[in-house]
């Protein structure tokens, strides 16, 4: 996506503070939005041009990530060794009238008169006739790679590639329980049963010869019957196999794959293009 840089100056540390966290509530993620310099130093009253060389506290080092003119961090890095607060915000396009209505609600002033100020003052810089980026409040400067940028850059090939990966998915599950039912059942058995009858009935005969009549007897009889018997045994009457089998399956994946490709339009003289 392409984003541009807003950048604005503050004359207190507060004024930018308080601008950086409305537009974080804006939504503009707070690691695209920088406050230099990042702690308190001591403003400095520059009568002469500002030697970038002599920087003790780095201001000129500290705008090497904004991809700025000469001229502009030059005026940047002499705002803040006077003690300005710089806010920057990287931002898209959809967010940038809002990032800039943000910063001038807030307080920034006008970076260039400032620099018409210190000009007055002694203060030599740049030639006065170059322009500084975003003349006003703040300015907005198009990121590397931007259609916006004049600047010469990279811009890459892309070129995306298909890979077809394999992952195991369930395909659902068989489960398989045994457990123990109890049915009732009947079985009919016939059983023999005996019993002893004891009668007495009346007689009037002689007592025969061989007979000892007064001799003691003892008849015992027993009287005998049949039970049910009750046993059980198991059988196996049926089997139940659970097994996997495993199988080979060709499926064409299709999608799409995006590249980037760069038209050149060179409208150099032809002793020029070679």
């Amino acid at each position: 996506m392409t984003q541009q840089m807003i950048s604005a100056f503050f004359d207190s540390r507060p004024e930018a503070v308080r601008a950086v966290d409305e537009l974080v509530k804006a939504g503009i993620p707070r690691s695209s939005v920088r406050l230099l310099p990042e702690t308190d130093t001591p403003a400095t009253k520059a009568t002469g041009s500002y030697d970038r060389n002599r920087d003790d506290k780095g201001f000129w080092a500290s705008l090497g990530d904004f991809f700025l003119p000469d001229n502009d961090r030059h005026t940047y890095a002499e705002a803040m060794h006077r003690g300005s607060i710089m806010v920057s915000a990287a931002v898209d396009p959809a967010h940038g009238d809002k990032a800039e209505a943000i910063l001038e609600k807030h307080g920034t002033v006008n970076i260039d008169e400032r620099e018409a100020s210190w000009r007055k003052e002694g203060w030599n810089g740049y030639p006065a006739g170059s322009a500084v980026a975003g003349a006003g409040k703040t300015t907005s400067t198009p990121l590397p790679g931007s259609p916006a940028s004049n600047e010469g850059g990279i811009i890459p090939v892309v070129e995306e590639q298909l890979k077809v990966g394999r992952r195991q998915v369930t395909g659902g599950r068989v489960k398989v329980r045994s457990y123990v039912v109890e049915t009732p059942v009947q079985e009919q058995v016939n059983l023999r049963t005996e019993s002893v009858n004891v009668d007495r009935r009346p007689a009037d005969r002689a007592v025969a010869a061989e007979e000892d009549a007064f001799r003691e007897r003892t008849v015992e009889a027993h009287a005998n019957s049949e039970e049910a018997i009750v046993s059980k045994t198991a059988r196996v009457t049926g089997e139940v196999v659970v097994k996997k089998e495993a199988g080979q399956r060709i499926e064409t994946v299709s999608d799409t794959v995006r590249s980037t490709k760069v038209d050149v339009e060179d409208e150099r003289a032809p002793a020029a293009r070679r």
